[in-house]
């Protein structure tokens, strides 16, 4: 699915014209990208967490010569999912009783 796919997803759900669907998924994919990017979790019960992470410089290596190579500390963004997303994406078999 796309954003185009998943505005008209949106307008059919919420009983909004595409205009307004695409409108409140811009702005909260760029509230959630702002936040983010200036350090704050975002908590979406049920969905999941959006947080940025921080990756430590390392050495690897060069795959075709096998020379050493420095590579930078960055941040990334991360996603962990909701406990209701992650059952509803890989459901949990239920355990017997014995």
């Amino acid at each position: 699915m796309n954003k185009g796919e998943l505005v008209d997803a949106l307008a059919d759900k919420a009983g909004v014209t595409k205009k307004q669907a695409d409108a409140v998924l811009t702005a909260t994919l760029e509230a959630i990208i702002e936040a983010v990017a200036n350090g704050e979790k975002v908590t979406l019960v049920g969905f999941g967490s959006f947080e940025r992470r921080d990756r430590a410089a390392r050495e690897a290596r060069n795959p075709r010569t096998g020379d050493p190579i420095q590579i930078q500390a960055t941040r990334v963004p991360g996603f962990s999912p909701g406990k209701a997303f992650r059952e509803t994406v890989a459901p949990v078999a239920k355990k017997q009783a014995a």
